[in-house]
């Protein structure tokens, strides 16, 4: 069993920043074994979107098209976190943040783990509202 919690979230201006946090906890959770995580995110009224996804080596990151360039995704596998910091914040970034986490043995690419559907475990979500 792996529990995600969240946190960081907030009101930030716009062109402001923001750092989230994911801890992943559990009896017997390290992120030296879980190999992918990512974060997602949901407006109002909207279906989930993927924001970024990052791999155990923490060398290979994925974005969303429409995060590119302002997000930066990272982990501390020692600390079991993984930590997006988000830069240059717009109104359309506000939105409840989750975190997931694959935990299968096998990975199916990159693709794969845009969907949520690639993800075993949520998070409950961190609100993060930007004001312009």
């Amino acid at each position: 069993q792996v529990q995600l919690v969240e946190s960081g979230g907030g009101l930030v201006q716009a062109w402001g920043s923001l750092r989230l946090s994911c801890a992943a906890a559990g009896r017997t959770v390290s992120l030296y074994i879980i190999d992918t995580m990512g974060w997602f995110r949901q407006a109002p009224g909207k279906e989930r979107e993927f924001v970024a996804t990052i791999r155990r080596s923490g060398i290979s990151t994925y974005y969303g098209d429409s995060v590119r360039g302002r997000f930066t995704i990272s982990r501390n596998n020692a600390k079991n976190t993984v930590d997006p910091q988000m830069n240059s914040l717009k109104d359309k970034d506000t939105a409840v943040y989750y975190c997931a986490a694959a935990t299968g043995t096998t990975y199916y690419g990159d693709t794969y783990y845009r969907r949520s559907s690639g993800y075993d475990y949520w998070g409950q979500g961190t609100q993060v509202t930007v004001s312009s």
